[in-house]
């Protein structure tokens, strides 16, 4: 070692740093701050770890601002960080303690004076220290010698403070709750920090991590021997009850009875009021029918009773802007029950009793000869053509039956959950328009905390274990350390759709906390707790992605359709559920009975096997098959032995509704019949004996079928009809196109719907794509998860070539990036993304430089693109350069 060869190289460079300085006037020490940007101040100089306490309402304000602008503004290389200048503006009501080893105090006790020592204890309102043992992994980095060495700096830290007339509190630097938990702490420490680093305790050089577990306070004034016993009593009793003291008790999760705060919209209800009407009018004429009057003023007095009206109005101006900018949006869930949610425009699903509709001159039926329609048809899409006895126009079939109550309860109080399906490709625009009607320092993304999973947790233990060379371990014993480690917080996140509504008369820190989601900054901020944990504080608004609505925005935009005038009962439509003529196909062509394939939640394995037993005809029956199939145990060992049996599809139970509808027709009132629904669609037959046997008691007393009450009692969840509805009426828009459009639907329903392509089986036309089928499908359970994806993608492929539809190689300079392109009513050509390994961002670029100028020869597009050689060579065994040139240079001979 050359001292002086250091000390020459550290001249040169400060000469260097001073030359760089010199320009801006600097002159002196106390000008260097002027050179600093405030902004980037957080990400110099040394850290220190703090504690804060907030002492009431007010305070916790202030701490939610504090952990607000650490994790956003200050947060600097995965870690929160504040300004001290910060902390000093938002401290009212708070109170700072100084923390762990990793303290101001602890650290610069070490190194600075006396009078220094005692400057920086000025800023505390409390100083913490802890075991001598929670600080032995200092000696083990050098830091100190001894135990001994780190009892006498807590004694001198002590006497400081004292002196100060500040407060010393022994603490415990707790991170687990029992002593023999200090296994699962050194597991998680051992891992990587999600979004790199380590834990500062997983050093190779630290061989003892102190068991900082919750220690008794027998057990604190034994680790504090070595001072007077007047002196333990009072850092370890007398005054943690003395911060007890100093503090309020806290409600930090407002509790709102359920009900959260909502915006305020200027005259809600008369607006609510005036949508409804308007609507109704238009659709059923100036004279309502008494029953259509009847249903709108039920629901209003509970909407707007329940102060609700705003949610509504929210939902209808987010629906609004999107049918306005040309893409429909599919409603979730139970808000299709909604009679005024229809009218409003939220959901296209008419929960009314089946009934005729004259779109000429607004005459409705609801009775033919005294008698219900709804007594025969349960869905107005199943009812025969009839023409209006009034002006002799072709009638609409309208109404899906189904009571208000399963949306917002029997006495309209239970708080609306809207959810909304939007196209994936407009959900950030609607997401953005939040702000637009809110302001943007109102709106959050939902926050989620993700935790470990049992797998992930099962690999902390072996990596430990691994790690430290462990292998005295059994299976069992490691399973039993892993499912402690279940559910401890790994990462942040957002929900896919959900956007947290501030009322403008309160802020953020009324509720929580914000941060960037996993710390990565973006557009938006997410809620710093759960959204699970102040679901009843605020209003959340579900503004989910969802492939129907981009699907039905293409097939209009290639066919020039709208998709609302599309019968959705048309008996073609219906035949592709019971076989396969109408495409003209045969099932052994295809490999499928049935014509459902690439129909969403319709064409999976387990639906067309439901669809072969049932052979459903009508759109109820449709609706029911949905229900069936997104419920537990509604169909397996319950729905589908009941079939075999003899009992009539449309008689057993498929959604939730069906049970309260149902019930009311064999006499049994109203409440106790909703009571009944819910009772059953959550499951508690088999949970709540006692009360099941009641409720099947009055059941039997009205007759109600012993298979019917059999078939409730096996329920563990069902699926709300108004949600089955949405997703049926969109089906069934989609296969329209399948029938009398198939260029366009297969078009749509690859860019869309799929990512896994076999470009070479599908250029080379049925035998190749059938072999290829064959071939995976042989494999069974041994197809990796992409080759899973590839089969199902493949399936529809054959389907379309066995229709005639022949698929093209992308070409270099007609190919679009993610989109099939129609080329004529029987050709489709593949798109770049569908070539395995070339992905969104290249397939984009290729486009945008083809855009500026077209490709000439293969060098001009392997630079320009950005195309890797793989991908070269892969593109030359395809054709895909068919008469191109090489290059740009020309040959002489």
């Amino acid at each position: 070692h050359r001292a002086d060869y250091d000390a020459e190289a550290t001249a040169l460079v400060f000469h260097k740093m001073l030359q760089k300085i010199a320009p801006r006037d600097i002159l002196t020490l106390d000008d260097l701050p002027n050179i600093i940007n405030k902004d980037d101040i957080h990400k110099f100089g040394r850290t220190y770890h703090i504690n804060l306490i907030a002492q009431n309402r007010e305070g916790l304000k202030n701490l939610f601002k504090i952990v607000s602008y650490a994790n956003t503004k200050y947060f600097y290389k995965g870690e929160a960080r504040i300004l001290r200048s910060v902390l000093e503006k938002l401290r009212e009501n708070i109170l700072i303690s100084s923390g762990c080893y990793q303290s101001e105090i602890f650290v610069e006790s070490r190194y600075v004076s006396e009078n220094e020592l005692d400057t920086m204890i000025d800023f505390y309102d409390f100083v913490e220290v802890q075991p001598p043992v929670c600080y032995s992994q200092l000696i083990d980095l050098g830091d100190f010698t001894s135990i001994e060495e780190i009892k006498s700096k807590i004694k001198y830290i002590i006497e400081r403070v004292k002196s100060r007339g500040k407060i010393i509190v022994a603490t415990g630097d707790v991170h687990t709750l029992n002593k023999e938990d200090e296994i699962y702490r050194k597991i998680l420490i051992n891992q990587k920090v999600p979004g790199g680093g380590r834990h500062p305790l997983n050093r190779n050089n630290i061989k003892n991590i102190p068991n900082t577990y919750f220690r008794t306070t027998e057990e604190m004034l034994e680790e504090f021997n070595f001072l007077d016993e007047s002196l333990r009593e009072e850092i370890v009793v007398d005054n943690t009850l003395k911060i007890l003291d100093l503090c309020e008790n806290i409600e930090v999760i407002i509790d709102t009875k359920g009900i959260p705060f909502s915006p305020k919209i200027k005259d809600s209800d008369k607006e609510t009021r005036r949508i409804v009407y308007e609507k109704a009018h238009e659709l059923y004429g100036e004279e309502l029918p008494e029953y259509v009057e009847n249903r709108i003023e039920e629901e209003l007095k509970g909407i707007i009773g329940g102060g609700f009206d705003v949610i509504y109005l929210i939902a209808q101006k987010l629906v609004k802007k999107s049918n306005d900018d040309g893409y429909i949006v599919g409603s979730r869930g139970s808000v299709g029950s909604s009679f005024v949610a229809t009218m409003m425009g939220i959901t296209e699903v008419n929960p009314l009793k089946a009934h005729y509709l004259c779109p000429n001159c607004k005459h409705s039926i609801f009775e033919i000869d005294g008698k219900s329609i709804s007594e025969t048809y349960s869905s107005g899409y199943d009812l025969p053509e009839k023409k209006c006895p009034k002006c002799g126009s072709l009638m609409k079939g309208e109404g899906q039956d189904m009571p208000f109550a399963t949306f917002l309860g029997f006495n309209a109080d239970k708080v609306p959950d809207i959810d909304l399906n939007f196209s994936g490709d407009y959900q950030s625009h609607a997401h953005d328009y939040t702000k637009v009607l809110f302001g943007e320092d109102k709106v959050f993304r939902a926050g989620t905390v993700g935790t470990a999973a049992e797998k992930t947790a099962f690999g902390y233990v072996k990596a430990y274990l691994e790690e430290k060379g462990i292998t005295n371990f059994r299976k069992a014993e490691i399973e039993r350390i892993a499912k402690k480690l279940v559910g401890v917080k790994r990462t942040t996140g957002q929900h896919p759709g959900g956007i947290v509504v501030v009322p403008d008369y309160m802020d953020i820190f009324d509720f929580t906390p914000y941060q960037y989601p996993a710390n990565e900054k973006g557009e938006w901020y997410t809620t710093h707790f759960d959204y699970h944990a102040i679901d009843e504080c605020l209003l959340k608004l579900d503004i989910l992605g969802h492939d129907d609505p981009t699907m039905i925005k293409m097939l209009e935009d290639l066919s020039g359709i709208d998709i609302k005038n599309i019968n959705v009962g048309d008996e073609k439509i219906l035949s592709l559920f019971s076989g396969t003529e109408v495409m003209n196909v045969t099932p052994e062509q295809i490999g499928c009975k049935i014509g459902t394939l690439g129909l969403p939640e319709l064409g999976t394995d387990f639906v067309i096997n439901m669809l072969l037993e049932t052979k459903p005809k009508t759109f109820s029956e449709l609706v029911k098959i949905s229900g069936l199939s997104h419920g537990t145990d509604v169909w397996n060992n319950n729905a589908q032995d009941l079939v075999k049996s003899g009992i009539e599809f449309k008689n057993i139970i498929g959604c939730r509704d069906d049970i309260m509808v149902n019930l009311i027709s064999y006499g049994i009132e109203p409440l106790k019949s909703f009571k009944i629904m819910e009772f059953v669609r959550k499951g508690k037959p088999s949970k709540e004996k006692d009360q099941w046997l009641e409720y099947a008691a009055i059941m039997k007393e009205h007759n109600v079928p012993e298979w019917y009450i059999e078939s409730c009692h096996k329920i563990k969840y069902m699926f709300p009809k108004a949600h089955a509805c949405a997703y049926v009426l969109s089906a069934l828009r989609i296969a329209y196109f399948k029938v009398y459009y198939p260029i366009y639907y297969y078009a749509a329903y690859f860019s869309i719907r799929e990512h896994d392509f076999d470009v070479y089986a599908m250029v080379n036309g049925y035998d190749k794509i059938n072999e290829t089928i064959l071939m995976l499908e042989k494999k069974g359970y041994g197809r990796s998860n992409k080759e899973d994806s590839v089969l199902g993608c493949l399936r529809v492929v054959r389907e379309a070539s066995s229709r005639g539809i022949k698929f093209l190689t992308p070409r270099v300079n007609e190919s679009e990036a993610k989109k099939f392109k129609v080329i004529d009513d029987k050709t489709l050509l593949l798109p770049f993304i569908a070539m395995d390994g070339l992905g969104e961002i290249v397939a984009e670029n290729i486009v945008k430089e083809r855009n500026i100028k077209e490709y000439t020869n293969i060098e001009e597009f392997e630079k320009r693109g950005k195309i890797s050689s793989t991908l070269i060579k892969e593109m030359r065994l395809l054709n895909m350069f068919d008469g191109m040139d090489e290059s740009s240079q020309l040959s002489l001979f």
